[in-house]
């Protein structure tokens, strides 16, 4: 097994590893802490199936379950611990645009972290291409380690112990989506978070933004919101961000905690087929 960075700062490509195959404890560990060096890993052409997808996500934690929105005459495409990040509804068949699956999804444009929006937010995400438009769809990875250290002292002591609001409603009412039920709301409350993590393997203190985050606590909203603005700006700079440019098969695996990400334009009339699983952190951010 080979690791080779592929960005001054971010992102690591895997080579001569099938991930349909069983890893042994030596090389996940290797894996672990490759993720804990690089905060992204890219495993070219592995041509996974959900199951084996499933089994290799399971050797780093507990999976969350998908909670992408079946309502009445609406059925889940894919197994409950593969988020459906595609196009498609249950039949494998391209979603009206305005459907409100479709709609939601969009949020997945804007920079965010996987779950910030749960008490327990997300460790890894590890997402699959099975089939790819013809243009765009690209995703990147952002480095808020990197963002956080070129943070002026002074900036970094105001923002140590701020404690922000982060909702999955937030990110869709900022691309004007609110099409939620009541039970839906109930069912994912606002949750606060750290603005500053540290991270358990590397030690190195990072930014944990997202556009689920919409304000901090003990902070009138205007200047919150334009402190997490600011913030954003900063940490997706060109500099801090990898593109991958997908091929059918690629898996690319992030750290949710001291990366941020961001699906790019495609086709919507193109298929993109792209499935994630998400291993869980052990701890909320806030006790």
């Amino acid at each position: 097994m080979d690791i080779t960075p592929l960005h001054p700062l971010i992102v690591a490509e895997v080579t001569g590893l099938d991930l349909r195959n069983k890893i042994d404890s030596d090389r996940l560990a290797e894996l672990i802490a490759a993720m804990d060096k690089f905060g992204a890993l890219i495993f070219r052409e592995q041509s996974l199936n959900d199951d084996a997808q499933i089994r290799f996500s399971k050797m780093f934690g507990p999976l969350e379950t998908t909670r992408r929105a079946h309502r009445p005459g609406h059925k889940l495409r894919l197994d409950i611990h593969v988020s459906d990040i595609s196009n498609l509804d249950e039949f494998g068949e391209i979603l009206e645009r305005t459907d409100y699956r479709q709609m939601s999804n969009l949020a997945n444009r804007l920079w965010h972290t996987d779950s910030s929006f749960k008490r327990i937010p997300a460790r890894y995400s590890i997402l699959s291409s099975h089939a790819l438009p013809d243009q765009g769809g690209e995703t990147e990875v952002a480095d808020m380690r990197a963002a956080y250290d070129d943070l002026p002292e002074d900036r970094k002591a105001e923002i140590e112990n701020y404690i922000c609001v982060h909702s999955i409603f937030q990110s869709r009412a900022t691309i004007g989506f609110t099409d939620f039920t009541d039970e839906e709301r109930a069912a994912l409350p606002p949750v606060p978070q750290v603005l500053v993590r540290t991270h358990p393997g590397s030690g190195r203190k990072s930014l944990y933004l997202a556009s689920h985050a919409e304000g901090i606590q003990g902070m009138a909203a205007p200047e919150a919101k334009m402190l997490l603005l600011d913030l954003m700006e900063h940490a997706t700079q060109r500099k801090y961000i990898y593109t991958h440019h997908w091929r059918t098969g690629d898996v690319l695996m992030w750290d949710n905690r001291c990366t941020m990400h961001r699906g790019r334009w495609h086709d919507p009339t193109e298929v993109r087929d792209m499935r994630r699983t998400t291993i869980s952190d052990e701890h909320p951010t806030v006790a």
